[in-house]
């Protein structure tokens, strides 16, 4: 946990050490209550699983309410953890932690978007990038990296469905990429 936070407090490039430690233990910290939080979920989950035996649908509402009655804490966690680092930190600072958090899919997912779709209008940019920054601030709470992963392919659904309601072809898209991939790596002519 130390040197995870650690690598997101080097991306800061602080020249304060005490301020640099201060940090990281405030994001090693959040990773150390995130863990507890879901653990705990997590063990309601499996006994509720276990209790409910077959029956699907007792199942189902029993995870569904670990999770309901975990969210406030993760709430007021996330609450605190920000408040705790905007103490430390500029708000630029604070957003490449939480991109350190999420792995910087955030920009990677936005700059694919626009790849895919060099014509988007900056409305349709402000949406994507929107609705992006609203995963990421769901995903910094997740316990897992596939959690994490999962939160962004809800939000990119949701983006996919916006953009073809707007008349974009997903299809084209995905060549648009391939295209952009390939003019990457191919070598300058002089």
């Amino acid at each position: 946990i130390t040197q995870r936070a650690e690598k997101i407090v080097a991306s800061l490039d602080l020249a304060d050490t005490n301020k640099s430690n201060r940090v990281r233990d405030i994001i090693a910290q959040q990773y150390r209550d995130l863990s507890r939080i879901h653990e705990e979920r997590d063990a309601q989950i499996k006994s509720a699983r276990e209790a409910a035996g077959t029956n699907r649908v007792a199942a189902t509402a029993a995870v569904e309410a670990a999770r309901a009655a975990a969210q406030p804490r993760l709430d007021q966690l996330h609450a605190e953890f920000l408040a705790r680092l905007s103490a430390e930190l500029s708000p630029e600072q604070v957003v490449q932690v939480k991109d350190g958090l999420t792995y910087g899919v955030v920009q990677i997912t936005y700059n694919v978007y626009l790849k895919m779709f060099p014509d988007l209008t900056d409305a349709q940019k402000n949406q994507i990038m929107d609705w992006l920054i609203e995963a990421r601030e769901i995903a910094m709470d997740q316990g897992t990296s596939n959690e994490k992963h999962a939160v962004f392919g809800k939000y990119k659904g949701r983006i996919n469905n916006y953009l073809v309601k707007a008349g974009y072809d997903l299809k084209q898209g995905e060549a648009n990429l391939k295209k952009a991939g390939q003019a990457a790596s191919e070598p300058e002519q002089n």
